[in-house]
């Protein structure tokens, strides 16, 4: 695995070079203001089933949950919930992710968010050798071992798609 330069490094990359997890970093060009997973996806050539986004909820008793799935797939908010449980969960609204995570739409990442809030992987994850998932800041990602992942932030997985 190669490492970033420092000077081009996000605090997620440094994050996981102090915990000793290996990554592969990608940078993108978002000029065209396309940042949705397909996307970018599409942009760097990768397998979309292995680029993941993080999404944010809110649940029922007012906690946050962080989920990540396949960037081409729908969080099922039912089976998110119970994967947490929770009776309901919600996405936050877009203008409060940056005050919940410390992150903006678009380059959140389930690696250094403010909190450490209890974070599902769609379990789709258990069959890839590595997904890739923001490395904080749009334009920017980190191809991850699942297993790393889960292991440093403290995740499971469940089915939490549709």
């Amino acid at each position: 695995m190669k490492m970033a330069k420092d000077n081009n490094k996000t605090n997620v990359m440094r994050i996981l070079d102090q915990a000793k997890i290996p990554y592969r970093y990608y940078f993108y060009d978002h000029e065209d203001g396309k940042i949705d997973g397909v996307s970018v996806a599409n942009k760097l050539g990768q397998n979309v089933e292995q680029v993941f986004k993080t999404l944010v909820t809110r649940g029922a008793s007012r906690d946050y949950f962080v989920f990540v799935i396949p960037v081409a797939l729908e969080l099922n908010l039912k089976a998110a919930a119970k994967s947490v449980g929770e009776k309901s969960v919600e996405m936050i609204h877009v203008d409060e992710i940056n005050k919940v995570t410390g992150y903006i739409r678009g380059g959140c990442s389930p690696v250094g968010m403010k909190k450490q809030f209890k974070t599902v992987i769609d379990s789709s994850c258990e069959l890839l050798p590595a997904i890739i998932v923001s490395a904080g800041k749009i334009g920017a990602q980190v191809e991850v071992a699942p297993q790393d992942l889960l292991r440093f932030i403290g995740g499971k997985t469940a089915a939490i798609t549709q």
